[in-house]
């Protein structure tokens, strides 16, 4: 039987979907996020935080080393105060203490970590030691800015003193410094900056490096080797110390932080008008209280504010008429001592030695003090015109001295290298023919050797005195004749041969004359000048008349009153025997006209009293040097009236 629907055959057909078993159909995929801008944005936050960490780091890193980060600490103030006041004021701290580069700056940070619990402990020193051995090499640090070829010309210096004295009387001295430096292939390398182009060596026995007793230069390939006169090293002793070559910072040892000397800072203010230099005892009043030494800062300002007090009960009609400008001067005094004396430190002017100069501190002397010699005995020179001009001194009123170049034709004698201490003894007639010869050895500036500036201070640093050198320089004593020298001056009753003829003086006797009297001396002895005759060159005549005025220190003695014009300190127990020796009246060789009213004075002579004392005791009221009826000479100023009568007397 039929199926009325027969299927249809399957065999080799593909079923249709529908007849397909259906699988399970995956879900849909989500959209897929994209992520580099995460990438980026992360990136960039990174970058961000590093240029914000660099240049925070740096800015901090740098403001470590500068003057306002290092001053925050109270005991720094002494050192900031004088670099603030220095030529490196400009210069931050770091720029010298620690130089260029990231490696030292590190190095530096570390070795200053103890500072964290030093200070806050207050165990640090008082004051904070010099030299600092950490500095980095002046190559690295000071030449980032001086350059050692430049050649420096040479630098007039004019340095303004007032005188401790009423008027506060000023001497001007004026000098010429030969700074130099240059390249020696140039032929430059000389004056002060020669030890930068020619090595020199030293070593120091103290921490300070003022004591030096052996040195090493090496000049135009010659190496030689000082030892001082005074050092007992031996070559053993001497090898185990350490040989240090010379740099900037061995003179310029405080460039920035210096602590200067009151009595130069009161001159200063003096000479630029800071400080009213008619103002009486002024500078006296001012050394007085900025060099003495203080315990606490309240103290300082208390003596300091006394000085007020002083012209108010010494001065008081001008404290009236100035109190204002005295007030101020004061003021002043007290920033000149918040500059040079800080007591919770102690520091003071003298704590830390500055190596420049040759007056407060040994400073050039410690090498250049005339008695560091070699095998052969020659000298580190000590001699004024390698650094600097000779000095040229100028008195109140005077005009500016001129001031010369260094001398080129010097004699073969002054370039010996001992020169200075054996000067002295070589003084002769031939000196006449370079130089003034007036009172040699004196220091009151009427000629070339009586150079204050030499003759007046007290070398202590330099070693013309030193046995050995004196020993040099020295002539040879002579062998006796059996003829007894004449005295080249004249002899009086009360001349003291030992001012210039004791052991240890410029013309030292026999030893065997040591027990000898003036009267002794005389007994071999003659003088070629007698009394009476041409005194010797230099010595002033007297202008006026000896009848009635032969007490010569009625107006020549050193101190007032009335010390009209003082004579040398050296003079001072003089008689008028002994000033006869050398200074003789003025010979009246030319009549002087008289003027109307005068009395017919001759010359030299002080002019006669034209009219009654009694009732005119007062020379003042007429014969005031400023005064207008009859004023006396501009150099009689300031003598009192009881000194007039002593030269002029009443007219007969």
């Amino acid at each position: 039987m039929t199926h009325p629907n027969p299927p249809e055959s399957t065999a080799g057909a593909r079923p249709s979907p529908a007849d397909r078993p259906q699988a399970a159909q995956p879900a849909p995929a989500r959209p897929r996020r994209r992520r580099w801008p995460l990438i980026i944005l992360g990136a960039l936050a990174a970058v961000a935080f590093l240029l914000v960490f660099f240049v925070a780091s740096t800015e901090v890193l740098h403001y470590t080393e500068s003057a306002a980060f290092c001053s925050l600490c109270h005991v720094m103030s002494p050192e900031y105060t004088a670099y603030r006041n220095s030529p490196h004021a400009r210069a931050e701290c770091g720029t010298c203490h620690i130089g260029p580069g990231a490696i030292p700056a590190i190095e530096a940070k570390l070795a200053n970590v103890r500072y964290v619990w030093v200070y806050p402990t207050n165990t640090y020193e008082r004051p904070i030691p010099s030299p600092i051995h950490s500095l980095r090499p002046v190559e690295v640090v000071c030449e980032q800015c001086h350059w050692p070829q430049k050649f420096y010309g040479e630098r007039l210096l004019q340095l303004d003193h007032y005188a401790q004295d009423r008027d506060n009387t000023l001497t001007r001295t004026l000098l010429s410094v030969r700074t130099g430096g240059g390249s020696i292939d140039e032929g430059q390398s000389r004056g002060i900056h020669w030890h930068i182009a020619n090595p020199v060596y030293y070593v120091a026995t103290d921490e300070k490096r003022q004591e030096i007793p052996w040195v090493q230069a090496e000049f135009n390939g010659v190496v030689t080797e000082y030892i001082s006169v005074d050092s007992d090293l031996t070559p053993e002793a001497l090898s185990k110390l350490e040989k240090r070559k010379m740099d900037c910072v061995d003179c310029h040892n405080r460039a920035s932080h210096n602590f200067r000397r009151p009595s130069e800072l009161v001159d200063e203010a003096l000479a630029s008008g800071v400080l009213p230099a008619n103002l009486p005892d002024l500078k006296a009043q001012a050394v007085a209280v900025l060099e003495k030494q203080y315990a606490t800062e309240q103290e300082a300002a208390q003596t300091i504010a006394a000085v007020e007090d002083y012209y108010a009960s010494s001065y008081a009609s001008l404290y009236a008429a100035r109190q204002q400008e005295i007030h101020e001067a004061v003021a002043t005094l007290q920033s000149i001592f918040d500059r040079t004396q800080f007591p919770f430190m102690n520091v003071t002017w003298q704590s830390h030695p500055n190596n420049i100069g040759h007056k407060d501190f040994p400073g050039c002397f410690r090498c250049h003090d005339g008695k560091h010699l070699s095998s052969d005995n020659q000298a580190i020179r000590l001699e004024c015109n390698i650094c600097h001009s000779i000095p040229q001194v100028a008195g109140p009123g005077q005009p500016a001295p001129v001031v010369g170049p260094k001398p080129s034709d010097e004699p073969a004698s002054h370039l010996s290298t001992t020169w200075l201490a054996e000067h002295r003894f070589q003084f002769d007639d031939t000196c006449a023919a370079c130089h003034t010869v007036a009172n040699p050895g004196g220091h009151d500036n009427t000629s070339f050797c009586s150079n204050s500036a030499c003759h007046a201070t007290a070398w202590q640093f330099a070693g013309l005195n030193a046995p050995k050198i004196r020993a040099l320089s020295e002539p040879p004593r002579v062998p006796s004749s059996g003829t007894a020298q004449p005295v080249p001056h004249p002899i009086g009753a009360r001349t003291d041969c030992t001012l210039c003829h004791a052991a240890g003086k410029v013309h030292p006797w026999p030893d065997n004359h040591a027990s000898f009297t003036t009267a002794m001396c005389t007994q071999c002895h003659t003088a070629e000048v007698q009394e009476g005759e041409q005194p010797p060159p230099g010595a002033p005549r007297i202008p006026h008349q000896l009848a009635g005025m032969d007490n010569c220190a009625l107006c020549h003695s050193e101190d007032p009153p009335p010390g009209i014009k003082p004579m040398p300190p050296s003079h001072a127990t003089f008689g008028l025997d002994i000033c006869l020796q050398c200074h003789q009246p003025e010979e009246p060789a030319v009549e002087k006209q008289p003027a109307a009213g005068d009395a017919g004075d001759t010359a030299g002579q002080p002019s006669a009293i034209r009219h009654e004392l009694q009732g005119r005791e007062n020379c003042l009221l007429c014969h005031d040097p400023e005064g207008q009826v009859k004023p006396a000479p501009a150099d009689h100023k300031d003598r009192a009236v009881e000194t007039c009568q002593m030269c002029h007397k009443p007219a007969e």
